[in-house]
Parts: C-alpha cells; sequence; structure tokens
C-alpha cells in the first residue's frame, strides 16, 4: 500500500475536533445517525478530518474484524459511544480486510468545502453523503484486485419459479457485460467459470414464487463461492430489465444487441440497477451486453472443473492450474483474457481456426512476436483506468495508464504494417489499434501527451502533475506561488538582520497559516521596545515563541490564492481530461481488447515454441485422435523441479463418426489418472483456440466435457466421498450425449466388491450404448475387461509396468490389451507400509488368488463367477452363447402368463441354457 499516494483534500471541516464531545443531540451526531439509517446494513465509513470514523454497533463489529482500537466519545441515551477509525490515506487496506470478511462498507464523504458550511454559521456541519457502497462485485482499485484475475458481479433471473433463467454479468473494473440463459445444473459452473465473486438474486416476498427444489439446491452448492446479495423482487420485473437496460446504454430499442429472452432481459436490468444502487447513480463505461447463446460453448460442470484444475488447483492456488503451466501472457489484461477462454472453451469450428491461425502465424514470424511482447509489456491496463475514471474514482496515474497505453498501441499497429498481410484475428485487433494514429483517440493520446508531467499523484489534488505550458492560467498560478516562497525566504534573511536573532525562522501550520517563530531566550528582542510595533505576539510553548508581522499576513494571503488557485486549475484540467476520455470510452475499450487479443496469441505462439506444442486439427466430426499427447501441468512442473522429460502417450477415442471408449487398467502410480486427465486437457485448450502439448491432435468438437476423478466428500451437507461420487457419475449418464467426451476414474470403488463392480459393469454399458460418447474409463475391476467381448466399441488398454528383482518399475506408458495385477502390495511397500503388513497383504492376496477364500463368496454370482476368478481367462464363444441364450430367456418371461406346466417347463429349459456353464 503506497500510502503517499493518497492526500487529505486542501480542506477539511473541523467537525473531527468536537468528536470528544459527542452526543445524539449535536449537529454532527445527528447527521451521522441520518446518514446510517440510508446505509442499512452496511458499514458506515464516515469522513471526519484525516480519518474515517465508525460509530456505535459498527464500531464495535470493526473494531473485532480490523483488531483496531476501539474506544469511546460523548453519550448517547445514558451510554458511552463506541468510536473507531481507520486513517483515510490508508483506508483501503482495511477496506479490502472487511469485504474479504463479507461485511459491505458505505463511504461518506463531505460533499461540500467547509467555508461554505461556515457561512451557515458557527454550528453547521459540513454537507456529507454516501458516494458508494463497496461489495465484493463492485471493486474497482487496482490496489483490491488481482491484475490477472476478473472480478464479475453477476444478476441471477428466475422467472417462473426457476423454468426460465439467465445469468447476467458485469466486470465493473472493465465494462465488460456478459449474459446468457442457465440451468440449475449449470449454475455452480457458470459462476465459477465467468469468475463471479457476488451475486445478486431476487428476494421473494411473502406469497411470491419461490424457486424450485432443484434451483435451491443450485443455489446452496455456490454459497461460499460466491457473496449472495438479495434484491426486492421489483427489480427483476422483465420490463422494468428491458428499460434500464435502454436507459443505461441510450438507445431507443435492445433488439440492436441481439435478441434477449425474457429472463435475460430481466438478469440484465437487475444486474445493472444493482450497479447504480452501489454506485450511487453513476453507471462505468459498459461494453455492449454480449449474448453467449446455448451451445456456444464446451459446457463443464463444477465438478470437472475442480477435477482439471483449470483455473485453480484444488486447494484454491492458481499454482499448480492449467492456466498456470500456459500462460504466457505479459499484461493483466492478456492474463484475463486467457483466463476466460481456458474455463468457457468454445464450440464454433470457425473462430476455433481463426484463432488458431493467429498463433501459428505468430509462432511462425519469431521476430515479430517478439517486438510485439516487448511492446505489450510497456501497455498497462487501459480498461481498469478507464472504469475508474468513468466513476469518478481516477486521478493523474490512471490518465498516465491511458497515455502509455495508447502509445504502445500505436507502437505495434506499427511493427505489423510492414509485414504484409496477417491472419482475419490479429488483422482486427492491429485495425482497432489503428485507430489510436487517426480519429478521436489520436487526438486523446496527442492530448495526453502534452498535458501530463513526468510525475503523476493519486489524487488530482495533490497537484505537480500537469505539464508545464499546458495551461497558461495554471502556470501564472504557479509563477506566483514560487515567486511568493521566494520573498518568504527573503523576508526570513531581512527580519534576521533587523533584529538581530540568527534563529528566527519563518514556519506554516494549518492554524495560523505563515508565521515567526524563535526559541523563548531569544524571544525579548522582539517583544521588547519598537519591535513590539512590528511584531505580534501569537503563541508561546515551552520551545518555542510565535509571532507574525502584517507584512507577513499579506504574503500569507497571496501565497494562499496562489496556492488554492494552481490546485483549483489541476483539478479543471483533470476534469477536462477524464472528459475526452469518457467520450472516447467506447473506443478505448476496443483498443484494449485489441491488446488482450494479441497478448493472448502471442502467448500461445511463446508456447508453443518453448514447449514443443503443435497446431490440433478441430472440426465438426466425432474423431479424436492424440499422438502423442503429454499432461500440459504435470510436464510443466516435472520441468521446473528436474528438468525430466514427460511420457508421451497416444490415445483415439474416435475416428470420422465412429466413437470409441477406452477402458483403462493398471496399477495405482502407473500414470492412468493423469492420463486421463490431459486428454481432456488437451481437448479444452484447443477448443480455447491455442496448440496442444501432443506430436499430433485431431479433436472433433466437444460440446460437454465430464471428468470424474479422484475422491472427495461433502460432509457439511450430509454427503460421503461414495455418494458424491455416485451424484456425480449420474449428472454424466444423464447428460452426456454422442458428441460429449467422458473421463471416468474408479467408479464403484467406495463400497462393497460386488456393488462397485455392478455399477462401474452397468456405467460402462449405458456410456457404450446409451450416451455413445468418447470416453475413458480408468478402473481397478479388472473383470470389467471381458465386456470388450461384446461391446463392439469398447477398447481395453493398460498402464505398462515392469518387475524387476521383486520391485515395480512404472513406465508410464499406455499399451493395448487388459492389465492382470494391480500391483497395489508394490504400491503399499513404496508407501512405506511397515514390513510386517506387506508381508501380511502378501500372503492373504497369495490365498486370494488361488481361490481358497474368494471362492465360494464369489460363486454367490453366477454372471461374474467367471470373470471375478483373478486368473480366468475371457469367456468362450460357446459361454458367450450361452450367457447371451440365457438372458434372452429370462427377457421373454411374462410370469403372470404363464400356467404351472409351462413354468417347469421354462425351469428345464433355463437349465439346459446353462449347463455350459455348469460344467466349467
Amino acid at each position: 500500500m503506497d500510502a503517499s499516494a493518497h492526500s487529505p483534500p486542501p480542506a477539511i471541516d473541523q467537525d473531527a475536533a468536537t468528536t470528544a464531545g459527542a452526543s445524539a443531540s449535536t449537529p454532527m451526531m445527528s447527521q451521522y445517525l441520518d446518514i446510517k439509517s440510508r446505509a442499512g446494513d452496511a458499514l458506515l465509513f464516515y469522513r471526519m478530518g484525516d480519518f474515517y470514523e465508525l460509530f456505535f454497533e459498527d464500531a464495535v463489529v470493526a473494531a473485532q474484524a480490523l483488531d483496531i482500537t476501539l474506544t469511546r466519545r460523548g453519550r448517547h441515551q445514558g451510554d458511552d459511544i463506541p468510536m473507531c477509525g481507520v486513517p483515510y490515506h490508508a483506508s483501503e487496506a482495511y477496506l479490502a480486510r472487511l469485504i474479504r470478511k463479507g461485511f459491505t462498507v458505505a463511504i461518506c464523504e463531505q460533499v461540500e468545502d467547509p467555508s461554505a458550511a461556515r457561512k451557515r454559521g458557527s454550528k453547521s456541519v459540513v454537507a456529507r453523503e454516501i458516494v458508494r457502497i463497496v461489495t465484493p462485485g463492485t471493486l474497482t482499485e487496482e490496489n483490491l484486485l488481482e491484475a490477472r484475475e476478473s472480478n464479475f458481479l453477476g444478476a441471477l433471473a428466475l422467472l417462473r419459479g426457476g423454468e426460465e433463467a439467465a445469468l447476467a454479468a458485469v466486470d465493473l473494473s472493465t465494462g465488460e457485460v456478459l449474459v446468457q440463459t442457465t440451468s440449475a445444473q449449470q449454475l455452480a459452473s457458470d459462476v465459477t467459470a465467468l469468475s463471479i465473486s457476488e451475486l445478486v438474486m431476487a428476494d421473494p416476498p411473502p406469497g411470491g414464487e419461490e424457486p424450485s427444489t432443484s434451483w435451491r439446491a443450485a443455489i446452496d452448492r455456490i454459497v461460499g463461492a460466491a457473496r449472495i446479495t438479495l434484491q426486492p423482487t421489483s427489480c427483476f420485473s422483465v420490463q422494468t430489465g428491458e428499460d434500464r437496460i435502454k436507459s443505461a446504454y441510450r438507445v431507443y430499442s435492445v433488439d440492436g444487441f441481439g435478441t434477449f429472452t425474457r429472463s435475460e432481459k430481466s438478469a440484465l436490468g437487475a444486474l445493472l440497477s444493482y450497479v447504480e444502487t452501489t454506485q450511487v447513480g453513476r453507471l462505468p463505461a459498459l461494453q455492449s451486453p454480449r449474448r453467449i447463446a446455448p451451445g456456444a460453448t464446451m459446457a463443464i460442470d463444477n465438478a470437472t472443473r475442480l477435477s482439471l484444475e483449470i483455473v485453480r488447483s484444488q486447494n484454491g492456488d492458481r499454482e499448480g492450474s492449467l492456466v498456470a503451466a500456459v500462460d504466457r501472457t505479459v499484461t493483466g489484461p492478456g492474463a484475463r483474457l486467457l483466463a476466460a477462454r481456458l474455463s468457457v472453451p468454445i464450440t464454433d469450428v470457425a473462430v476455433i481456426r481463426r484463432r488458431l491461425d493467429a498463433v501459428e502465424w505468430l509462432a511462425g514470424e519469431e521476430n515479430a512476436c517478439a517486438a510485439l511482447r516487448a511492446s505489450l509489456k510497456a501497455a498497462p491496463d487501459m480498461a481498469r483506468a478507464q472504469s475508474r475514471l468513468s466513476l469518478g474514482r481516477g486521478g493523474p496515474r490512471d490518465l498516465g495508464v491511458l497515455r502509455d497505453g495508447l502509445r504502445s498501441a500505436g507502437a505495434i499497429a506499427d511493427i505489423f504494417s510492414a509485414r504484409g498481410a496477417a491472419p482475419d484475428e490479429l488483422s482486427a485487433a492491429i485495425a482497432a489499434l489503428q485507430a489510436c494514429a487517426n480519429g478521436a483517440l489520436s487526438n486523446l493520446a496527442s492530448l495526453l501527451e502534452r498535458a501530463l508531467g513526468e510525475t503523476l499523484p493519486h489524487l488530482a489534488r495533490d497537484g505537480g502533475w500537469v505539464a508545464a505550458q499546458f495551461d497558461i492560467r495554471l502556470d501564472e498560478a504557479r509563477e506566483l506561488r514560487d515567486e511568493a516562497r521566494k520573498v518568504i525566504a527573503a523576508l526570513e534573511a531581512r527580519y534576521r538582520t533587523e533584529t538581530g536573532v540568527k534563529s528566527l525562522k519563518i514556519r506554516h501550520n494549518n492554524v495560523f497559516g505563515y508565521f515567526l517563530e524563535t526559541s523563548p531566550a531569544q524571544a525579548d528582542a522582539l517583544i521588547a521596545g519598537d519591535a513590539s510595533q512590528i511584531f505580534i505576539h501569537r503563541q508561546t510553548l515551552a520551545s518555542a515563541v510565535r509571532f507574525s508581522t502584517g507584512e507577513l499576513a499579506d504574503l500569507d494571503a497571496r501565497i494562499a490564492r496562489a496556492r488554492d488557485e494552481a490546485v483549483a486549475r489541476e483539478i479543471d484540467v483533470f476534469d477536462r481530461l477524464a472528459t475526452e476520455v469518457i467520450a472516447c470510452a467506447s473506443e478505448i475499450s476496443a483498443a484494449a481488447v485489441a491488446l488482450a487479443t494479441l497478448d493472448v496469441a502471442a502467448s500461445f505462439a511463446t508456447l508453443a515454441r518453448e514447449e514443443d506444442y503443435v497446431r490440433p486439427q478441430v472440426d465438426e466430426s466425432r474423431a479424436f485422435k492424440i499422438r502423442g499427447g503429454r499432461h500440459p501441468v504435470v510436464e510443466h512442473a516435472a520441468r521446473r523441479a528436474s528438468g525430466s522429460a514427460f511420457v508421451a502417450n497416444d490415445c483415439v477415442l474416435g475416428e470420422g463418426e465412429e466413437s470409441y471408449l477406452w477402458l483403462v487398467t493398471g496399477p495405482n502410480m502407473a500414470g492412468k489418472s493423469t492420463f486421463l486427465r490431459q486428454n481432456a486437457l488437451i481437448t479444452v485448450i484447443a477448443q480455447s483456440g491455442g496448440f496442444v502439448p501432443a506430436a499430433e491432435a485431431h479433436i472433433g468438437v466437444v460440446d460437454r466435457l465430464f471428468s470424474r476423478v479422484g475422491a472427495a466428500d461433502d460432509l457439511a451437507k450430509g454427503r460421503s466421498t461414495f455418494m458424491v461420487e455416485m451424484i456425480e457419475t449420474a449428472a454424466i449418464l444423464h447428460q452426456a450425449g454422442p458428441r460429449s467426451l467422458v473421463v471416468l476414474d474408479e467408479i464403484g470403488r467406495g463400497t462393497s466388491t460386488f456393488d462397485g463392480l455392478s455399477i462401474a459393469w452397468a456405467t460402462v454399458e449405458a456410456l457404450h450404448d446409451r450416451n455413445k460418447c468418447r470416453g475413458l474409463f480408468a478402473t481397478h475391476y479388472h473383470e470389467l475387461t471381458a465386456l470388450s467381448a461384446r461391446l463392439p466399441r469398447l477398447v481395453n488398454v493398460s498402464m505398462r509396468v515392469r518387475e524387476w528383482q521383486g520391485d515395480v518399475v512404472f513406465l508410464h506408458e499406455v499399451a493395448p490389451g487388459a492389465a492382470d495385477r494391480s500391483y497395489g502390495v508394490a504400491v503399499a511397500r513404496l508407501a512405506g507400509l511397515p514390513r510386517e503388513v506387506i508381508s501380511r497383504a502378501g500372503e492373504i492376496l497369495t490365498e486370494l488368488e488361488e481361490g481358497r477364500k474368494a471362492g465360494p463368496a464369489l460363486s454367490d454370482l453366477p454372471l461374474f463367477a467367471k470373470v471375478n476368478d483373478p486368473v480366468a481367462q475371457s469367456p468362450s464363444t460357446q459361454e458367450q452363447l450361452a450367457i447371451d441364450q440365457l438372458l434372452a430367456l429370462l427377457a421373454a418371461i411374462d410370469p403372470d402368463a404363464l400356467s404351472p406346466r409351462e413354468a417347469l417347463e421354462l425351469l428345464y429349459g433355463l437349465k439346459s441354457a446353462a449347463r455350459p456353464l455348469l460344467n466349467h
């Protein structure tokens, strides 16, 4: 926190001086109570002098949350008034802590000059108003936001109990606005994908239409991921929403933005209403609302996001995620766009190919890419600076950000002007940047270059930031101010000579202005004789005596006028420049988006060269063919840790319109989970428009991605690990389709052997026969490998291992065929289990494999009796025919239509059909 970046306003009312005697009957406290009544549940930061003060219950709560001193001042209804405060210049640090702890804060500032209040009478207090309500979703300050992460405010509209639903979102720090339909199943994923930190919802009145049970469960799932803020149901009116959209964008009809559903209009309107409320009537420079059409993006549920660790690792950190492994961006906006693309991959093949064309061109034009990245490093975050300026929260530094950003944009446009035709994605971005060299943006860039000095403070009123010769009246005021200071120095020297008091100095403070000061021992020379007619005694302190003169008072007035005029002129210049910026808001937004787009393309190109990534072939087929695929995160971590190479593997889950389901067997620690995840992540990168870690990749567009890898519970909601596993598996089986990619690991391991095997068996059959999706199914149930004999699109593969002198060597290679062992005891030995436990486990395993203990139990399940024997071979053709005949006979039975004789004949028939199995 840069405390020097802030300073109190030049004139502060003196209400702070009366705080010690405050009571509810004083004008100041009456004003506070009136404003607090309008702040609702928010903590009120009430500006007094150089502090934001909190009183009553707000003070008690804030002191505990911030670990600051709670004091008491004045009395109210016979009790002391609790009070605490935070320094104005360091308030952002305290504000951030309160927001992180779930509080809402109302900022109350003085809105008039104290001199105006004094004219109304000696007991008048400076007018104050709430100028802003701070919530997690409405942050815009640079120090309160992560430069490389978005921060969206969302609004959820549920019409007819949730039959129609939409989610609208705005990043107040950049002005980006999105809207899409959603569902109870998809809500948690949408909130995570958009980085929504606060979600606004309707608070149904008594007797109002409540959300359905599925929606209440969906909302429960996002509690903790985003702050839930309730607003009156009236804010979600469809007609009112449409009116708000037209008013905010100053358009006659919303149709110019596309066709919105009723729920989308409701969500957008409620979102804009909440923004107006929290910003007290002001709206940032908003981009046109972008509608995400159904099916335009790859659907990824929240369990899959957590499993694949796309933006965050499972412990919540960015490190260890896909984004962290592949991010080579050099700007904050570029990093945010990259994360957004990876979090929400698209399904439009034409757009994907445009992005890939840009990456391929930059990867081939290494010099151009290097020059682009060098210029991008000098391009600051224009979107966030513009947003602060449009909300009245900006300062000279934000103007400097725009100046430097426009300068970089022009330099980048020049880089490409001499390089001939570029792909469409790059050409569109370059065209937006070329506007910085002509038209309104060119004029703005020139204006900022001339107006801004070298040193830019945080606040305009700090002064000294406007360049010389930009404003004549400002130059005159500065000259008068600086000349007066020279006169002060000369006057001090003359007074010392005339009085003979060598310690005499001219000083300044906010109470007396300029005054003369000397030590008590030498003060008599100014009090006695003729000197007393010139030097007027003002104050005696233990260490100094203070005087003034008429000449010094006149000079003080001249300097104050010059100083005030200079500050006023600089504030006026700032307002003029901010107005010019706001007038160019749409062009600045376009340039900022173009810079971020170029940064992402250059990032993928750099990644491709550094890590040997290749361009994937993406089309409308159902192909899925990866040759030499690698896990981007694991490979990145391995290279950083030891420089070791990653073992690449092939994966073919589809060719043309035919899809496959791979059954992956093999021991723990052999790399099954890594192999499963890497193919899902390669798909995510490809459909985000990036090159992928493989030797070759052909991917037919995936419309839905499901990943169930690893074990987790949800004890807070009473869900065991197995229950969570079954819920997630159920979601996959209900939603996966022919264009989906499903990655499942160890389904059924959380219950008894027969229960788990039965569930896994049935799940494989459903994925193959009903869902018909491309998929990877990893399991330790080796019995499932027998299914490949009757499921034509099921392929057995396994993780290769090698035994060497009693130890197991994991090769991390995927090979055709099924594994015959799990090597669990060997893995337990590697984990460090006690020697006696390992020895005993080996004995038990040998007995089980020989069937001494497993045999009788397994015979209870005839269907699995053969396949449950660890050493059994796949069923013979004769046995398979017998099983099929039995199943056919059973399926044809109508018990209610059988006579006793027919039932007896049927039993003989079943026994005859089962004879090949019984004989075996």
